[in-house]
């Protein structure tokens, strides 16, 4: 990768919605703008707030599909970036601040 770009595996489970009812919505159903999330699988050497494996949310509206080795991905700026998830932590801790 070079500069700021970055290359996501997105999900594929992100193709299919379903509502609090229980009803499947498909993909080609959609309203409005919908940011999707995906896997960092490589950085480039400028990339400053996102490392290989995170987990990040983008517009599927504004990116570039790439296919290596019959897998697609998606090549982004950082700055397309719109957050970065955090990993779940099993502490066992109270969450109290004292």
């Amino acid at each position: 990768m070079l500069h700021d770009r970055i290359l996501v595996s997105p999900d594929k489970d992100a193709s299919e919605r379903r509502s609090a009812s229980g009803i499947v919505i498909p993909a080609t159903a959609v309203i409005g703008k919908r940011l999707s999330w995906a896997d960092v699988v490589a950085a480039g050497p400028n990339v400053r707030q996102v490392g290989v494996g995170d987990r990040v949310l983008y517009d599927p509206e504004d990116r570039a599909e790439v296919e290596v080795n019959s897998k697609e991905y998606i090549l982004l700026r950082e700055r397309d970036v719109h957050a970065v998830a955090q990993p779940e932590t099993t502490e066992s801790g109270t969450g109290l601040y004292l």
